[in-house]
């Protein structure tokens, strides 16, 4: 549960308790940094039944995951608290955070790992299944569709290469063109692998005793399906970065918007740092997890040697 306290200053304020945040603020607190999460509560995997690909948790559900990550915060020393972050000032040093009640919180550093949202194709049934029988990571959810009949939703350019991905999981894979225009080499690939491909719009899908039972045409056909895979449009919770000088990009790839950090999470702005899914469109959980380990060591690095600055200019000065 998120029932700590929230302090009038920390060392650090992490803006976000998915993965990225809680490893970052796990190492920031053993580095006896004095921290905090902030977490408004919605994390990307919520429908998920299971995290996979993690090492050692494969398969345990993501609610399970976030609070035993947030009771190693609090084995530290950290904090958790429940609130969602609308603006971010920058006064002479440091950071001033305003909560959503009315709250604020001040931080010499800040860590940015609020994620993303994911945006669908307006299409009868997609929201209402996503993460159950609609989804669109093979890594995160093949294996448990594996030998169905899975059928690709065309939402990007990326369709042929999310197929195929799926191909291996699955020798029934179809892909629907939807509004996507595919190029004759990915028609090619695709017949290659026995990837069947039906043009036109889709306009829903038909959904039987809790489940997708087949995909639903614009002219009214169904083709019969037991899952369906759309590849969302990623768009970076940041909006209330724009006060710092912080906005987000398109991704190259057309996977959605994020915003812009080095390797080890340093942003364009001297004291804020990101990690995960915000800067990161393809990180999984472990990935993310592992950015905000790098972002809470070099947030701390960075610290001692603004300490150490300070310390050495109280020596010259006496």
């Amino acid at each position: 549960m998120l029932t700590d306290d929230l302090n009038s200053f920390y060392d650090v304020v992490v803006v976000g308790g998915g993965a990225a945040g809680l490893n970052g603020a796990l190492m920031l607190a053993r580095s006896r940094r004095s921290v905090v999460v902030i977490d408004a509560g919605q994390p990307r995997n919520a429908p998920a039944d299971g995290v996979h690909g993690l090492l050692a948790r494969d398969g345990m559900p993501p609610a399970e995951l976030l609070e035993r990550g947030r009771e190693e915060v609090r084995s530290y020393g950290g904090a958790v608290v429940a609130g969602t972050v609308t603006t971010i000032d920058r006064p002479l040093t440091g950071f001033t955070v305003r909560l959503a009640d009315g709250r604020t919180v001040s931080a010499r550093r800040l860590l940015i790992t609020t994620g993303v949202v994911d945006e669908l194709p307006e299409i009868h049934g997609l929201h209402e299944r996503w993460g159950r029988d609609v989804i669109h990571c093979p890594y995160c959810h093949g294996w448990e569709v594996r030998d169905r009949a899975i059928g690709v939703l065309a939402s990007s350019p990326m369709v042929a290469h999310q197929a195929l991905l799926f191909r291996q999981l699955s020798d029934d894979v179809t892909v629907f063109s939807h509004t996507v225009e595919l190029t004759p080499q990915d028609r090619e690939r695709l017949q290659a692998r026995d990837i069947r491909v039906i043009d036109g719009t889709v306009t829903g899908l038909r959904i039987d005793d809790d489940r997708i039972t087949g995909v639903v045409l614009a002219d009214g056909a169904v083709v019969p399906r037991d899952v369906v895979t759309v590849q969302s449009r990623a768009v970076a919770r940041a909006g209330f970065l724009t006060e710092v000088g912080l906005t987000t990009i398109e991704h190259p790839m057309g996977m959605g918007t994020y915003v812009v950090a080095d390797q080890t999470g340093k942003s364009s702005v001297p004291g804020v740092y990101l990690a995960g899914n915000i800067s990161d469109l393809g990180a999984q959980v472990g990935a993310a997890a592992a950015a905000g380990a790098l972002a809470g060591a070099r947030i701390n690095a960075d610290l001692v040697e603004e300490e150490t600055a300070a310390a050495v200019a109280d020596v010259v000065r006496v």
